[in-house]
């Protein structure tokens, strides 16, 4: 298991976010609203949106990313060649962390068993 995420695993252009939102791919739950769509590079990448509304505090939204991005990274079946935008719908902290964590990775579980593709 790698424990960095580089830079290639990361959405980081607001295009890139652009072309996610487009494809209008989603499954959401009381914590998270997570978009997917195909990329070409052949493996996962992640980006992420936690706004201001969400958490008014830019410690607590740094902490909701790292535990995201530790999350993404830990996933093991994640879909090679897929781009998730993960957008946190409710905040967490250290107690809730357990519980948001586990709905991630719900997420993330049923996003990897269903096919992506580009077509509509």
């Amino acid at each position: 298991m790698a424990f960095c995420f580089r830079r290639a695993q990361r959405i980081l252009k607001t295009d890139e976010f652009s072309s996610v939102f487009r494809l209008r791919r989603v499954r959401s739950n009381a914590w998270f609203q997570v978009y997917v769509a195909p990329n070409q590079l052949g493996h996962a990448r992640l980006g992420l949106v936690v706004s201001k509304k969400t958490a008014k505090r830019a410690n607590r939204r740094n902490y909701m990313k790292r535990v995201i991005r530790d999350t993404f990274r830990q996933h093991p079946d994640r879909v090679a060649g897929v781009d998730f935008v993960v957008r946190v719908r409710a905040p967490f902290d250290r107690a809730g962390r357990p519980e948001a964590v586990e709905a991630l990775r719900a997420l993330f579980a049923r996003l990897s068993s269903c096919r992506v593709s580009s077509s509509r």
